[in-house]
């Protein structure tokens, strides 16, 4: 057995969750999933993002003091783990406003400045409210950042910065690891970065400009820049530095670490903060899965633009495993997919409703209409093999199209030997044949419902009880 951590980014909430966020939550559920079935040790977090300059400009426009903001979006934000949301099989829920976890941040510094890592200088640079990060002249086109179409703010103030710099080197020999980025062009995307040249980066504001953030410590005029103090919620969701019940030296020290994040991240969580771990002694994630962006007519959806789908929306039309299957399949996993409500509807309906749903229903009406006891289970008919192997990939949507290429062979087998009419016959022979056919079918579903179990856990779980009772279940997915 081993242990295995895993953590998803962690929203802003300064709004409702998206659907991008929800496709990071389902993807990293999936692998929690999986592991904890092949009988791994799994500390699965996420959480929410409490500070900074979004979230403060919101509350303010929301005329609401900033906790009672961030109580009422993280409440929002956590709904997404429950069994009527994404059904999520979390183990934590980090909030960066925690005490807990400002002891943490806190720490961090400490242990960041005991290196020489930080310093406090003045600072002029162009800084971009969306991304709550300075850019440079070569980030921008046109004169704008690109992801919120925004000019950035010029800003001028006495800042403390972290000597990234330094850690060149050492990022370099780091990204050298095999699969410590996923996939391959976003670790050489952080590589190139690195060999351009790093510099220093800014992790403090000041108090008398932004108050909402976590102090720091020795000086009462300056708090944590948002990212330095979010990017420690890996570690202090595991109980670091104090570590009473262990669990940073099972799951982080000692155990295979994976972060999953958007593609927009690999500045953030492959080289800053890798670096802020080289700074203060501690191990550095084992790998970063990168998933691309969900577009709507091409743009990214984000809820600076306005242009979400929320997965509450998805859920209250689809239902929950409907909603994990189109994340799942219908989303390349490492590339941007754009999404309208038209092909949602097209592929429920194709998919689950007149696939998946339609070959429970008639295999089923045979199996309860000509078989007298439930049909046991055998090895004959097996898991498919490829389903663990694309999922060790991050190719969900290939996992996805093996299982759904098998249930179109189970429809190919029932329309070419149209068991429903053998059944009937009165030659004895063509009979039993289609009772050898209808029994293979319901281990085919049988194990359609296993391979399915970590993507779908609620249709799989409908599936097997339909098998063990023989009973036709209700339609699974109602026409829309």
């Amino acid at each position: 057995m081993r242990a295995r951590y895993i953590s998803t980014t962690l929203p802003y909430v300064n709004a409702n969750p998206h659907i991008g966020f929800a496709l990071e939550l389902v993807q990293a559920d999936v692998l929690a999933r999986i592991w904890r079935s092949a009988g791994d040790e799994v500390f699965f977090n996420t959480g929410t993002d409490e500070h900074g300059q979004k979230v403060y400009d919101a509350a303010k426009v929301a005329g609401q003091e900033p906790q009672a903001y961030i109580d009422h979006y993280a409440a929002e934000v956590q709904k997404l783990n429950e069994k009527e949301a994404l059904n999520l099989s979390t183990d934590a829920f980090v909030r960066t406003s925690s005490s807990a976890h400002l002891q943490a941040a806190q720490e961090m510094w400490r242990r960041c400045t005991a290196e020489d890592d930080i310093y406090l200088k003045e600072y002029e640079g162009l800084y971009c409210v969306g991304h709550e990060a300075f850019l440079t002249e070569k980030d921008l086109v046109d004169g704008k950042c690109p992801d919120h179409n925004v000019e950035p703010q010029v800003l001028r103030e006495k800042n403390y910065f972290f000597k990234f710099k330094k850690y060149e080197k050492s990022l370099l020999d780091y990204l050298q690891k095999s699969r410590v980025i996923v996939p391959e062009w976003r670790r050489q995307e952080a590589i190139n970065f690195v060999k351009e040249g790093l510099e220093d980066f800014s992790i403090s504001r000041e108090k008398k400009r932004l108050s909402w953030g976590v102090p720091v410590p020795g000086d009462d005029s300056q708090v944590m820049y948002v990212w330095f103090d979010a990017l420690t919620n890996y570690i202090s969701t595991l109980g670091w530095p104090d570590d009473e019940q262990g669990n940073f030296k099972k799951f982080w020290e000692e155990g295979i670490t994976l972060q999953v994040a958007g593609k927009d991240q690999v500045r953030f969580q492959s080289l800053m903060w890798q670096a802020m771990l080289l700074s203060a002694g501690i191990k550095n994630t084992d790998s970063v899965f990168y998933h691309g962006f969900i577009t709507s007519d091409g743009k990214k959806m984000s809820k600076s633009l306005g242009n979400v789908i929320s997965p509450y929306d998805l859920v209250k039309r689809y239902g929950t495993d409907a909603t994990r299957y189109m994340l799942l399949r219908h989303i390349n996993p490492m590339e941007d997919s754009d999404v309208t409500w038209e092909r949602l509807d097209e592929w429920y309906t194709a998919n689950l409703t007149n696939g998946l749903g339609n070959l429970i229903a008639r295999v089923m009406q045979m199996a309860t209409a000509h078989l007298q006891d439930p049909v046991k289970m055998t090895q004959e008919t097996k898991s498919d093999v490829d389903v663990a192997r694309y999922t060790e990939r991050f190719e969900f949507n290939h996992a996805m199209d093996s299982i759904w290429e098998r249930i179109g062979h189970d429809d190919a087998l029932i329309a070419i030997k149209k068991p429903f009419v053998g059944v009937k016959s009165d030659d004895t022979s063509i009979r039993d044949e289609a009772l050898l056919i209808i029994k293979k079918l319901v281990r085919e579903l049988d194990a359609i419902a296993t391979d399915l179990e970590s993507f779908m856990p609620s249709t799989s779980a409908q599936i097997k009880e339909a098998v063990l009772i023989h009973k036709k279940p209700d339609n699974l997915f109602p026409r829309l």
